[in-house]
């Protein structure tokens, strides 16, 4: 059971990012894209089977956010990544706050996934 739910949680991360950086790129320069019915309900699909899959492996693994740190860790820069996300694809008032905003997101996935790979809250010192 354990490792059906990581490849489902693994795959749901690809096609998050991979989805977010379209997305990302369309803001910039096509946003009339954003505004496709599937563009607006597909990351929700992907983010809820991502967010199922999570929890269900915090049950598997008996590791919980607000006990384990780096799970701590993890969800508060999940909650900094949505912002961040939204700004970028949403809310930015310029361009270069878009742009920002978008570069903020992406490092902190990049924290993210490295925090969850070392289980460190403090991944660049494992």
């Amino acid at each position: 059971m354990f490792t059906l739910v990581k490849h489902i949680h693994l795959t749901a991360v690809a096609i998050s990012i991979s989805f977010f950086l379209i997305r990302g790129m369309w803001a910039l320069y096509s946003p009339k894209k954003l505004k496709l019915r599937w563009v607006r309900v597909l990351p929700h699909i992907v983010d809820t089977v991502l967010l199922v899959s999570a929890i269900t492996l915090a049950f598997l693994l008996r590791q919980y956010p607000f006990v384990d740190h780096w799970l701590t860790a993890k969800v508060l820069a999940l909650c900094l990544y949505i912002v961040l996300g939204s700004i970028a694809l949403k809310r930015a008032g310029s361009q270069k706050t878009q742009k920002l905003a978008f570069a903020g997101a992406l490092m902190t996935f990049a924290y993210i996934v490295a925090t969850a790979v070392t289980h460190n809250p403090i991944p660049w010192n494992s």
